[in-house]
């Protein structure tokens, strides 16, 4: 899964691409646009010019313009390409995964499959599942504000998910504490976790 480094590297990414879009950007709205506080934002951006990647110059009314530097325009490459490389190891080892799981539903007769947790590997999970005979019904997500995700419709709790034989968890950011909690509601036999999860 993502690891501290890499989350850093993605932030990094997120924040040449900002720059490189526009020079006039504020730390404010590079904080909001990459989801972090703004002294975050800022150690990021000072980070940056220390290493060569921005150049920062003055303009009127106390503000600030940051240019991409050759050597930052060399890096956001850089990280781009490692960052669609891992992207599509992901995407082939969750599909890999997937179609496992959807081999022992068939072989144990489960045609009905509720995912549990709305994420990327559920959403792979949809896209494999149409090379296999069985169907999922849905995703349940305890935290979903939606109701609705990649065509699916989705649920808060197993009182109104439509009835299935086993679930399949596809939760990525908290598998273990989903894992123990589907134990509480469902008889293990009818959970199946994905091996990229790495719980079993």
């Amino acid at each position: 899964m993502n690891t501290k480094a890499d989350r850093e590297e993605e932030l990094v990414l997120e924040l040449l691409d900002a720059v490189g879009k526009q020079s006039n950007v504020s730390q404010r709205h590079l904080a909001s646009d990459m989801g972090i506080a703004l002294g975050l934002a800022n150690s990021y951006l000072k980070r940056c010019i220390r290493k060569g990647f921005i150049k920062i110059s003055e303009a009127p009314a106390n503000r600030y313009l940051y240019y991409l530097t050759p050597k930052g325009f060399t890096e956001k490459s850089r990280l781009t390409a490692k960052y669609l490389s891992s992207s599509f190891a992901f995407y082939r080892k969750a599909g890999d995964s997937c179609m496992d799981v959807f081999q022992k539903c068939e072989a144990q007769g489960w045609r009905r499959i509720l995912l549990y947790g709305m994420s990327d590997l559920a959403e792979i999970a949809t896209l494999r599942v149409q090379e296999r005979d069985v169907q999922i019904v849905g995703i349940l997500d305890p935290h979903a504000e939606r109701r609705r995700f990649a065509g699916l419709p989705v649920w808060r709790n197993f009182d109104q998910a439509e009835p299935f034989d086993v679930c399949v968890l596809t939760e990525l950011n908290s598998p273990l504490v989903s894992y123990a909690q589907l134990m509480k509601e469902i008889e293990k036999e009818r959970v199946l976790v994905p091996d990229i999860l790495r719980l079993e």
